[in-house]
């Protein structure tokens, strides 16, 4: 009896307990106005026309320390703002949660991090995460120019905390951006994501 608290607590962790999604590929991106960690509203509107990733990120997260301990986020929010995408770093976190961070304290990590998406967002009232149905951190999110989601799901195959395991792994996210930018159909455009459970 022991046993089950701790394989609840992973099952969140991997995302395999909560609700289904309420945005998939093929849909329409759900619209949203979110304050950036100066306050300045951000809306998912002002980027038509354009790639965008979205990446529900947690500081307190080992799954997302993981991507940025090994260089690997922030290497891919550069590669592909050099390709023309914009790359929007959400926190779901609701502000009621012992992990909220407020904005100062978002801009402050991500600097320390070297990390560069074009925006933070502070999503502290998680509609924004409950409208896309993000599960857990990170959980990764590709939109097409058209307003289209192509992508939902993990930022890759290997489903560990292990900073060690992003080298070599099978990028989702970089995949379904190099054949959406290349007008091809996305291959792989949803797979379970996996990571702490989005702290709503």
């Amino acid at each position: 009896m022991r046993i089950r608290p701790l394989l609840l607590a992973v099952g969140i962790a991997f995302g395999a307990t909560l609700p289904a999604y309420a945005a998939a590929p093929g849909s329409t991106a759900p619209a949203f106005t979110i304050a950036d960690t100066a306050g300045k509203p951000v809306k998912l509107a002002d980027y038509r026309g354009k790639f965008v990733v979205l990446e529900w990120t947690n500081p307190e997260c080992p799954f997302v320390q993981k991507h940025y301990v090994s260089r690997n986020m922030q290497g891919l929010q550069k590669e592909w703002a050099g390709k023309g995408a914009v790359w929007l770093a959400i926190n779901s976190t609701n502000a009621g949660h012992s992990e909220f961070k407020t904005g100062a304290e978002m801009a402050s990590w991500m600097q320390a991090q070297g990390a560069a998406p074009a925006s933070t967002l502070i999503d502290g009232t998680s509609a924004t995460g409950r409208a896309y149905g993000a599960r857990t951190t990170p959980h990764m999110f590709v939109v097409d120019p058209a307003g289209t989601l192509v992508y939902d799901g993990a930022i890759d195959d290997k489903r560990s905390a292990n900073p060690a395991d992003a080298k070599g792994a099978h990028n989702y996210v970089r995949a379904a951006l190099t054949e959406a930018m290349a007008g091809r159909p996305v291959t792989v455009a949803h797979t379970t994501p996996y990571g702490c459970s989005v702290k709503y």
